[in-house]
C-alpha cells in the first residue's frame, strides 16, 4: 500500500515544518502510525480507501489483545485520529474512518512520587568531593527544584541560566519555551558545578560544549543519560523504591500543592498547555491527608 507511505511521509513532514512538533512527539506519531500500517497489510488491506470504522475496531481489538492499557490504546487512536484529519483535510480521503470512534476511558492514574525524606537521602547520596557527584546532585536539584522534564534538562544551554533572577529558559513540548525559578539549593548546586566539575569535564573533550551537563567524556549528556545517573543514586541511596523519567517531576507538583500552591501556578511551572494535565496532581499523600483530617476534624482527637 504505497499511498499509505507517500501520506505518512507527508504526515511527518508536516509535523515538522508546520506543527514544529518535537523529534519526541514525531518519533512516537511515526511509530504508532507504522504499527497500523503493518496491521493493514496482516489483514490484507490493501487500499486506504479499503480502511472504514470497522478496520478500525478491529485494529482497537487488536491492541487489548496484546495487553496495552486503555491508556496506550488512547494515544495510538489519536494518532490515527490526527493522520486521517490530515488526509480528510488534503482530501486524501473522503472522511475520516476515526470519525465515529470513541477514545477509551483512560484508566485512573496516580502519579508516584519521592517522600520528602526520600528526597533528603538522594541528595545525601550525591558525592560532591568528584567533579561527576557535582554535576549528579546539580542535576538532581535542578530536576527537583523546578519541575523541568529529563529530556529538557539535558537540552539547558548555559546562556539560558539567569543568576541574578534566579530562573531558567526551558525549551518544553512544541517548541514552547518558558521560564521557571529556581531556589537556593539549586543555585548552590549549579554554581559549584559549573565553577569546578564542569570545568573539569569539559577539558575531557576537545569540543566545546554549551550545554551544561555534560557526561564523563565531556559531551553533552543525553536523558538516557540522567536516567542512568538517577538510578545510581536510588541506588547509592538504598532506597526500596523504583524510579522513571518524570518522577522527580512528579515529585515537584506534588509537594508543591501539598504546600497550598494553586494548580493554575502548577500548570504553568510545568509547562502544561491544558489544567487537565495538571490536575492528575491533585491527590496528596497519605501522610499528607492524615494530618489534614487530625487538625480539622472535630472529633479526630481529644
Amino acid at each position: 500500500m504505497s499511498s499509505y507511505k507517500d501520506w505518512l511521509r507527508q504526515y511527518i513532514e508536516y509535523l515538522q515544518i508546520e506543527k514544529n512538533a518535537s523529534p519526541h512527539t514525531i518519533h512516537m506519531y511515526r511509530n504508532d502510525l507504522e504499527e497500523f500500517y503493518a496491521f493493514l497489510n496482516q489483514e490484507v488491506v490493501q487500499s486506504i480507501d479499503e480502511i472504514d470504522m470497522a478496520v478500525i475496531r478491529l485494529y482497537l481489538s487488536q491492541l487489548y489483545d496484546n495487553g496495552l492499557s486503555r491508556r496506550s490504546v488512547s494515544r495510538k487512536l489519536s494518532s490515527l485520529r490526527g493522520f486521517f484529519r490530515f488526509m480528510e483535510r488534503e482530501e486524501g480521503v473522503g472522511k475520516s474512518p476515526m470519525m465515529d470512534i470513541r477514545l477509551p476511558k483512560e484508566d485512573r492514574y496516580i502519579p508516584q512520587f519521592f517522600y520528602e525524606e526520600e528526597m533528603e537521602e538522594l541528595f545525601k547520596a550525591a558525592d560532591t568531593s568528584t567533579s561527576l557527584g557535582q554535576r549528579n546532585l546539580a542535576i538532581l536539584e535542578l530536576l527537583y527544584g523546578t519541575g523541568i522534564r529529563v529530556s529538557e534538562c539535558a537540552e539547558l544551554e548555559l546562556s539560558r541560566i539567569d543568576f541574578q533572577l534566579s530562573t531558567i529558559l526551558v525549551t518544553g513540548k512544541g517548541r514552547k519555551e518558558r521560564y521557571v525559578p529556581f531556589g537556593h539549593y539549586a543555585e548552590e548546586a549549579l554554581v559549584s558545578y559549573i565553577e569546578n566539575g564542569r570545568k573539569e569535564l569539559l577539558a575531557k573533550s576537545e569540543e566545546t560544549s554549551t550545554k551544561v551537563f555534560l557526561n564523563n567524556r565531556g559531551k553533552g549528556i543525553t536523558p538516557r543519560g540522567i536516567r542512568t545517573i538517577l538510578d545510581k543514586l536510588v541506588k547509592d541511596a538504598a532506597l526500596t523504591v523504583d524510579i522513571h523519567p518524570h518522577k522527580m517531576r512528579h515529585s515537584f507538583a506534588t509537594h508543591l500543592l501539598n504546600e497550598g500552591a494553586d494548580l493554575r501556578s502548577v500548570q504553568e511551572l510545568l509547562g502544561h498547555e491544558h489544567l487537565s494535565s495538571t490536575q492528575i496532581y491533585t491527590h496528596v499523600s497519605k501522610d499528607r491527608l492524615k494530618d489534614v483530617y487530625l487538625n480539622s476534624h472535630p472529633r479526630a482527637k481529644k
